[in-house]
């Protein structure tokens, strides 16, 4: 088919939320389809749209509705077209989409790992007995509280830009960011140690940008096509499928990593009690055809080994 190109008097619509890194993944989605089809910037237009989850701060997460509350909003003017595509954090989405809506153009996936903030800490191993840190994640509360149940762990609320904020202020001695958002906002002064993967496993999807477009909308899957990254969709196939296996939203924490070695994936996946008393992992390899697969035969498991009691505190 002829791709309609946007243009300045037709331009397309790249809906976001409005914190500064949603702000740069717009940005740099912008920019690659610009490239890709030597369009000016006035072919597009950013449109920034109010969310739930950033219009209510003094909240954690899961006492207010879970992960859709950073797409919801954006979500329904995709469907009503105001926006022709939405540009999200991929760890910020549910597993499934609204009928009528489709993500499957994702560009190159950043770092994954989370990095440890602190002005004068360089990391977990230097806090001292029961200090303060700062976390809105209840994947890394968890995932702290279980090598440090002497630590007092804080809700830290807010995009980057305020939780250093916070830090400054002294709430809390430090605090986590991905590195792939400081990347992103080119924060280089921030005083980041990256976190092996082998230490903390990364959110599902962490560092990975999404655009969810409208099935019936054929021309943009086209001009989608020209910026989508193969690797990166194989890798989260894999991640996504072991969230949606376990049914994982902002109440569970889970964590899991696909990785790439030649035509080889390995899957690493966690699942804890948000109080990080017990954590249960494992992982799967194999041909990355079968990735999708792997994280549902790997979540499969790790409900086995958990059982009934486990999910009490729901």
């Amino acid at each position: 088919m002829t791709v309609m190109l946007p243009s300045p008097d037709s331009p397309l619509k790249i809906g976001t939320r409005g914190s500064p890194l949603a702000m740069a993944q717009a940005f740099e989605t912008r920019a690659r389809l610009m490239q890709a089809f030597d369009l000016p910037e006035n072919a597009f237009t950013i449109v920034v749209i109010k969310v739930t989850g950033d219009m209510i701060q003094d909240r954690a997460l899961k006492d207010i509705g879970g992960k859709g509350l950073f797409t919801r909003e954006i979500e329904e003017d995709l469907l009503s077209e105001k926006i022709d595509i939405a540009v999200h954090s991929m760890k910020d989405m549910p597993t499934l989409q609204p009928d009528g809506l489709i993500l499957d153009t994702y560009l190159p996936r950043e770092d994954v790992r989370d990095a440890f903030i602190s002005p004068t800490l360089k990391g977990i191993a230097d806090l001292a007995q029961g200090a303060v840190v700062g976390t809105s994640s209840l994947r890394r509360k968890a995932q702290l509280l279980n090598r440090r149940p002497d630590l007092n762990v804080v809700e830290f609320r807010g995009n980057v830009q305020t939780r250093l904020k916070k830090l400054a202020d002294g709430v809390a001695e430090c605090t986590f960011l991905a590195c792939a958002g400081l990347s992103r906002l080119k924060m280089d002064e921030v005083p980041a140690t990256p976190i092996e993967t082998d230490h903390m496993l990364p959110a599902v999807a962490q560092g990975a940008i999404g655009i969810e477009r409208r099935i019936a909308d054929t021309n943009t899957a086209e001009l989608l096509s020209a910026i989508h990254d193969g690797p990166t969709g194989q890798r989260l196939a894999a991640e996504r499928n072991f969230l949606l296996t376990l049914d994982g939203s902002c109440e569970t924490p889970i964590a899991g990593l696909a990785e790439l070695s030649g035509d080889h994936l390995r899957l690493r996946g966690e699942v804890l009690r948000p109080d990080g008393s017990e954590a249960l992992n494992g992982e799967r390899s194999g041909p990355i055809s079968d990735g999708a697969a792997m994280g549902r035969d790997l979540a499969e498991k790790l409900l086995k080994r958990a059982g009934p009691s486990f999910f009490d505190w729901h």
